[in-house]
């Protein structure tokens, strides 16, 4: 059962559950009309201590389109956080006002810290560069949507590895199932983290490599996973300005690709794809933006006890 469940990190699902809520949404892409009741008189808020338009945005279209409501804040420095007040104290009050809490925070361990506070289930909307997990819920339904399954496939991972949350929870995900392959492709200061390597690919016997060169493995993948060099995440600014245009895929890069691979990216792009490559069918990170709308639809239906 999800209901009234805190969702910190991918490994907070079991495989069926995820399975569940990835069906779950599949089918609101199918119907979505079927399901524009099914929260009513639910409230939902969106706590942003952190930049974002996709991510809060999707939570609350996700909440509406369920026939919820939504309340809350997408800048910190007009709440009650800048006199002082602790985030647990927030979270106590926010947590009386309604059903669930979506919240992206900053700092690492935020989220599984308001959980301890909460009177209402947490969704941990991003924390620092620990974890997304509804972005990972996001990418696992356009991956089965685009590609029929999230087993035996090569999946690649391009660009800030080390800080990217949305890599670390995907990578978790993904080597839960039979069959996957990653190869991560970044610069050696920007590599896939220890704690990725030595607590979950490995125990698990998961094949992966690494890569410096996109063009060297471009051509293997099933799925392409691109990310930003995040500026935000960097102390050095000239180190940003040395790493940020190290990779940048383009036409002639996507020639080297499979003809049923697919282009996916969190958002907000850069300059690491090239406009030019929005026009190729393989190019799937807009279908990404909508089919994270019915992820969280699925998953908030599920938290709030709807379905």
């Amino acid at each position: 059962m999800l209901k009234d469940r805190h969702l910190i990190e991918p490994g907070d699902l079991s495989v069926s559950e995820i399975n569940e809520i990835c069906s779950l949404a599949e089918q609101m892409t199918v119907d979505p009309i079927s399901f524009q009741e099914v929260c009513r008189g639910k409230i939902l808020a969106t706590l942003f201590f952190e930049p974002s338009t996709r991510t809060r945005l999707s939570f609350e279209a996700a909440m509406l389109h369920l026939g919820g409501t939504v309340e809350g804040f997408a800048d910190a420095s007009y709440t009650s956080s800048t006199k002082g007040e602790t985030l647990a104290d927030t979270i106590r009050v926010v947590s009386s006002y309604v059903d669930v809490i979506a919240m992206r925070n900053p700092k690492e361990g935020a989220a599984l810290l308001a959980s301890k506070y909460s009177s209402c289930p947490i969704i941990n909307a991003g924390d620092g560069g620990h974890s997304h997990p509804t972005q990972t819920l996001t990418d696992l339904v356009t991956i089965r949507r685009l590609l029929g399954s999230y087993e035996g496939l090569t999946v690649g991972f391009c660009g800030d590895l080390k800080f990217g949350r949305t890599v670390h929870s995907l990578t978790q995900a993904l080597s839960r199932y039979k069959g996957n392959k990653f190869v991560f492709i970044s610069p050696k200061e920007l590599c896939v983290p220890d704690y990725l390597v030595k607590n979950v690919l490995e125990p698990n016997g998961v094949e992966y490599r690494t890569a410096e060169r996109m063009e060297d493995v471009i051509g293997e993948l099933d799925v392409l996973y691109m990310t930003r060099v995040q500026k935000e995440r960097f102390f050095n600014e000239q180190d940003y300005i040395r790493l940020k245009d190290s990779y940048i895929l383009d036409k002639e890069k996507m020639k080297m690709a499979k003809s049923h691979m697919i282009v996916l990216h969190p958002l907000p792009r850069v300059n690491e794809i090239a406009p030019e490559v929005d026009d190729d069918p393989r190019a799937a990170y807009f279908k990404q933006v909508k089919f994270g709308m019915y992820a969280r639809m699925a998953l908030i239906s599920k938290i709030t006890g709807c379905l």
